[in-house]
This record gives C-alpha cells, sequence and structure tokens, in this order.
C-alpha cells in the first residue's frame, strides 16, 4: 500500500517529462498495476493536482497583481521620493512636537498623494464613462483642498479655510496657467499657440459668478446693512450656497450632454492620447490599472491624505509662530501648493505639446470646481457641524480674487496665448504673493472656536 501511494507521487512527474514525446496509451502499457486501479490513481490526480495548481497559480497571480499594481501606482513617477515625509512628519510629531517642522514634512508628504489621487481619478473614469467621469473629477479633483477644509472646519478653523480655498484659486489663474503659457511659448517661441475661446468664455463666466457669491455677504456685512445683525450674512452665504451648488451641476449637465464635443475634458484628453497611440505606437489611452484597482487605491490615498491633513491643520498655529509667517500666507500661498501639484505639472506637460486646450482645462477647470463646487461645499458642511463659514472673504480676500478673474479674463479673451502673457501671469501672482506676506488678517471669533 505504502509502495502504491508513491508510485503515484511519483507518476505525474514521469507524464510530464514524455507527454510531449508519446501519447498517453503507450504509458498504459507500461502501468504497474491494473487498468482499472490505475483509472482509479487517474481519477485520484485529477481530483488533487488541479485544486493545488489552481491554488498555487492563484497566490502567484495575485501576488504578480499587487506587485504590478503597487510598482504602477507607486514607483512609476518621481515625484513619489517625497512620500516617505507622511510617515516622517507623524514621526517628528510624536518624538519632538516641533510644529514647524510637522507642517513643512505634511506639505511635502502630501503633494505626491494629492497627485496620485488625481492619477487614481482619471485611471477609474476609463472605466464610467465621460458623466460619471465628470463627477468623479468634480469630486476628487480637488479632493486634497476639501479635506484639509473640513479637518479645519472641526477644528473650527474657519479663517484656514476660506483662506485656503482663496490661495488654490489664485494660484491655478495665476500661477499654473502662467507657468502653461511661459513654457509652452517658449518651445513654440515662433508662433502664437490657440485655444478654444468657447470653453475660457464659460468657465470666465462662472468665476464671475462665484465672485459675486463672495461680494454680496462682504458688501453687506461692511456697509452694516442686515436686517438681522449677524445672521443675514450667514443665512444669505447659505443660500448662494446651494444656488451656486445648482449651477455648478447645471455646468456640469451642459458639459457633458449638451456640447460633448467642445467642452468635454475627458473626451479631449481620450482623443488626444489615441492620437498619440496611432503616432508612436503606444497605449496611453488604455487604462494601466483596473476598475477595482482604481477603488482601492483612491480608498487609500484619500485614508492617508486624511491622516496627515489633520497633523497639518493642527501644526498651522504653530508654524505661524515658529517661523513668524502669518497664517494668511501660509493659507493662500503654501497650502495650495499641495493640492495643485498635479494640476500644475499636467498644465505645463500639455502646454509644451501645444495643447493649450486641455492646460486650460486644468487650469481655469481646477479654479472653476474650487468657486462652484469646493467653496459652496464647505460652507454646507460647516453648516451641518454647526460652523459659521459663510461667503464673506474679507474685503481684501474679495477685491483680491476679483481682480484676478479680471485680469485672467482680459488675458483669455483673445484665443491666442504666448510666452509674454504667461510672464505677466506669473509676475502678478508674485504680487499677490507679497501682498499676503504683508498682510495681517483681522481675528475673527470662530478661530477660537475649541475642536470638536
Amino acid at each position: 500500500m505504502d509502495y502504491k501511494l508513491q508510485v503515484v507521487g511519483v507518476q505525474p512527474h514521469l507524464q510530464m517529462g514524455s507527454l510531449q514525446d508519446q501519447p498517453i496509451h503507450e504509458f498504459d502499457d507500461h502501468a504497474l498495476f491494473p487498468l482499472e486501479t490505475d483509472g482509479q490513481k487517474t481519477h485520484s490526480l485529477n481530483a488533487v493536482e488541479p485544486s493545488a495548481t489552481f491554488a498555487v497559480g492563484g497566490s502567484k497571480i495575485l501576488k504578480n497583481g499587487v506587485y504590478r499594481s503597487i510598482k504602477t501606482v507607486v514607483f512609476s513617477n518621481k515625484l513619489n521620493l517625497l512620500m516617505p515625509f507622511g510617515p516622517l512628519a507623524i514621526l517628528v510629531h510624536k518624538l519632538t512636537g516641533h510644529n514647524g517642522w510637522v507642517f513643512f514634512l505634511c506639505l511635502l508628504g502630501i503633494t505626491p498623494l494629492a497627485e496620485r489621487l488625481g492619477y487614481a481619478t482619471e485611471q477609474l473614469a476609463f472605466f464610467t464613462g465621460p458623466t460619471v467621469g465628470g463627477l468623479l473629477n468634480a469630486t476628487f479633483g480637488n479632493a486634497t483642498e476639501l479635506i484639509i477644509s473640513i479637518y479645519a472646519l472641526k477644528d473650527g478653523m474657519v479663517r484656514v479655510v476660506q483662506l485656503s480655498l482663496l490661495g488654490s484659486i489664485l494660484s491655478n489663474m495665476l500661477l499654473v496657467l502662467g507657468c502653461a503659457f511661459l513654457c509652452g511659448g517658449l518651445v513654440f517661441h515662433g508662433k502664437e499657440q490657440v485655444f478654444d475661446k468657447a470653453t475660457a468664455v464659460v468657465n470666465a463666466g462662472l468665476l464671475l459668478m462665484a465672485v459675486m457669491g463672495l461680494l454680496f455677504p462682504a458688501v453687506l456685512h461692511y456697509t452694516h446693512t442686515e436686517v438681522h445683525f449677524g445672521k443675514s450674512e450667514l443665512a444669505l452665504s447659505r443660500f448662494s450656497s446651494c444656488i451656486m451648488l445648482v449651477a455648478y451641476a447645471a455646468y456640469l449637465v451642459f458639459q457633458l450632454k449638451s456640447q460633448r464635443d467642445s467642452y468635454v475634458r475627458i473626451n479631449e484628453e481620450v482623443s488626444e492620447n489615441r492620437e498619440n497611440v496611432d503616432n508612436d505606437n503606444n497605449n496611453d489611452e488604455a487604462p494601466e490599472i483596473s476598475k477595482w484597482e482604481s477603488l482601492i487605491w483612491l480608498a487609500i490615498m484619500t485614508a492617508w491624505i486624511s491622516i496627515l491633513s489633520e497633523y497639518l491643520v493642527d501644526a498651522i498655529k504653530g508654524a505661524s509662530d515658529a517661523y513668524d509667517i502669518p497664517i494668511a500666507f501660509i493659507s493662500v500661498i503654501l497650502l495650495p501648493i499641495v493640492g495643485n501639484a498635479a494640476e500644475h505639472a499636467s498644465a505645463i506637460m500639455f502646454a509644451m505639446k501645444d495643447k493649450l486646450d486641455i492646460s486650460l482645462g486644468v487650469a481655469i477647470g481646477s479654479s472653476t470646481q474650487i468657486s462652484m463646487f469646493g467653496i459652496p461645499v464647505s460652507v454646507v458642511i460647516g453648516w451641518m457641524m454647526g460652523r459659521e463659514m459663510d461667503l464673506n472673504f474679507q474685503l481684501f480676500e474679495t477685491a483680491t480674487l476679483f481682480i484676478t478673474v479680471i485680469v485672467v479674463a482680459f488675458f483669455l479673451q483673445e484665443g491666442t496665448s504666448n510666452y509674454f502673457k504667461g510672464l505677466m501671469l506669473i509676475l502678478c501672482y508674485l504680487i499677490v504673493a507679497a501682498s499676503f506676506f504683508v498682510h495681517e488678517d483681522p481675528p475673527s471669533p470662530d478661530d477660537n472656536q475649541p475642536g470638536t
């Protein structure tokens, strides 16, 4: 019996080594056991061998899939070299509690996570179609700013929320778009680059509507003409936020349905990628990771950004005191660097390939998302949290946004760009940055509220 089991264990190796040279029936002639016993043996092998092979093969496939996914998402981008700064920030917080170091390490650690979050969203959009893909871009395109805003609202730092969202708009319109125009103009210095004016006009109109939503609560506050002092301004802000969200939803419908060929950035990117496939024989248009991998990476990146954002928000006040930097400058200039890293790189890359329509969609489209979606959502979330988050961004900040939108609208009205226009936008951003460096933000009672 023991000999029989031993031969059964050896027989598969004999068959594997000689199946290619001899038919199966030749093995029956040399069998050591009768035909019926060999049949029973074969049945036993067929029952055991496939399950063991499946278990080993399935485990190997799973390991290879995980390795490939990690390699694609984590090790394919040089910006991901900054990822270790996130755990380092938590370690520094636990060991030293130095808020200045924690703040800047969190900034560095969140930057690649924000870029990878956008990458996972784009990959998921391949499987959802343009409509759901547009909604995903609207939701996750500025998820980093929204996550930071939620944690700041939780700690009662209403002004940090207002200033960081304002800074993201200013950074996208002046710095990101300016760098795209400058780099594209230097590469194609012999000609003027052109883009679709229709897209620019629609986005400029939405930005002006956002300015109107921020302007009226500020005017109401500074003219002291509220019907109910301290309440009318907040009620107007919440009503205007709901209206802005409705307007943005209508814009998405218009963008994705009525004017799909003219305004859908996702379709435009896909068509550009398909063109690259035809010209360069690559497959950039195809998703690099699967749908479930995209969802898993979205969850991982969002959770990790949430953890670092909590440390980042807690360290803002300490960093301001440690380095003697105004909180307004930190919120308007430094924090947007985190959320806009992906947009900055993408806008420059597409502009240098003479694809200004995509660059414009990245820079101005992101500003539109924040102004018409991010800010109103923050007001609504603050409403649910019991925080008095309103649209009164104070006179200095509202005036800065209004002038910036007007300047950018003038630069876009011709539908052309060159390096000089890009340089002017960058210089305008430097003026804005210097203004907030010397600007002292008035104290707000909301900033002193304890976190809940």
